[in-house]
């Protein structure tokens, strides 16, 4: 039996692992690739040897822990992003000590590195204001100012994924009555988003400029292929440092395209859309993902309290009569 060295392991985890046996779906594929991308450029600058010619042994696992500060520490990455990355590194691992079990020691190292524990913030979204500032920060006499309009009125009517963002095709865009987009999301789901009349209408006028292929990127690159997530990220960015000028409010919030997509589900949730239709609107697997924009809303919490009727009881504390549960409790 011939034992294969890194790259021949690397490219048979992506065409046989992932796309044959898990028939996983191009997002985990593109979230994975990017992982050993950027393990792959550290190694490099690390190591001093080029991608190829780099050793599973030399992949051990103290020199992945320091890849994965380099995440944080450098490029500062949050933790859930270091976890993604490293989820991406366990999978590997396990499909090598499957293959090779003459490297099983190795990679029981490696998959005993434990993802981080992490705090919930708060979830960030847009107020009307905001949102009005930034659509009108793309300067819409040029080519790439209309594009970036567009995209980003599409993303907060229908809070899709960045990557369903940049995986549009014209073909997934049908106008006019019942206007809605297509895509396919986590767990190859297929759902359609409607789009309102104004979006449909900015839209409509952008796909007037766009080539007729059916296969044509909705929102392409300035090289005509499809943008990256990097560059909307980039975009994102961009025009919402502009938008400060108009709104101050904005300098508080860092305005990501995730930012715009929980835009659309609080947009949604205070119109007073059911939580099942907004977790079917955005593509969640379980409605338990949506309760995290109940948590987000202060409005909706002063709206609840302002429903209650005062119990008009003596405010006191609890005193305990007994001297041990009066130790344990001031513990």
């Amino acid at each position: 039996m011939t034992t294969l060295e890194l790259p021949g392991l690397l490219q048979a985890f992506f065409t046989d692992r992932l796309l044959k046996q898990r028939r996983a779906s191009m997002h985990t594929v593109a979230a994975y690739r990017n992982a050993f991308r950027l393990l792959l450029r550290f190694a490099a600058d690390r190591l001093r040897r080029a991608p190829s010619q780099l050793t599973l042994a030399a992949l051990d696992a103290e020199f992945l822990s320091e890849f994965l500060e380099h995440l944080e520490g450098v490029r500062g990455n949050s933790v859930r992003t270091r976890n993604a990355r490293l989820a991406a590194l366990h999978a590997f691992f396990r499909y090598v000590a499957f293959t090779e079990p003459a490297h099983a020691l190795h990679c029981q190292r490696v998959l005993a590195i434990p993802s981080k524990r992490f705090e919930r913030g708060n979830v960030e979204f847009l107020e009307d204001d905001e949102v009005t500032a930034l659509f009108d920060a793309p300067d819409i006499g040029t080519w790439i100012g209309r594009r970036d309009r567009a995209l980003l009125v599409v993303a907060v009517q229908t809070g899709l994924r960045v990557s369903e963002l940049t995986a549009l095709r014209r073909k997934d865009v049908a106008l006019g009555t019942g206007a809605h987009v297509r895509c396919f999301g986590k767990g190859r789901k297929l759902r359609c988003t409607p789009l309102r009349r104004d979006v449909t209408r900015v839209l409509t006028a952008w796909m007037r400029e766009r080539p007729p292929g059916p296969e044509e990127p909705v929102f392409p690159s300035s090289r005509g292929g499809p943008i990256t997530e990097d560059a909307v990220e980039r975009r994102v960015a961009k025009h919402a440092t502009s938008a400060r000028q108009r709104c101050p409010s904005l300098a508080a919030k860092r305005v990501t395209p995730h930012t715009l997509r929980h835009t659309a589900a609080m947009q949604l949730l205070r119109s007073g859309v059911d939580r099942s239709v907004i977790a079917l609107w955005l593509g969640h697997e379980s409605i338990e993902t949506t309760q995290i924009y109940l948590h987000a809303d202060l409005r909706l919490k002063e709206q609840a309290l302002a429903r209650t009727v005062s119990s008009e009881l003596r405010p006191g504390r609890f005193r305990p009569d007994d001297a041990l549960l009066a130790f344990l409790d001031s513990l």
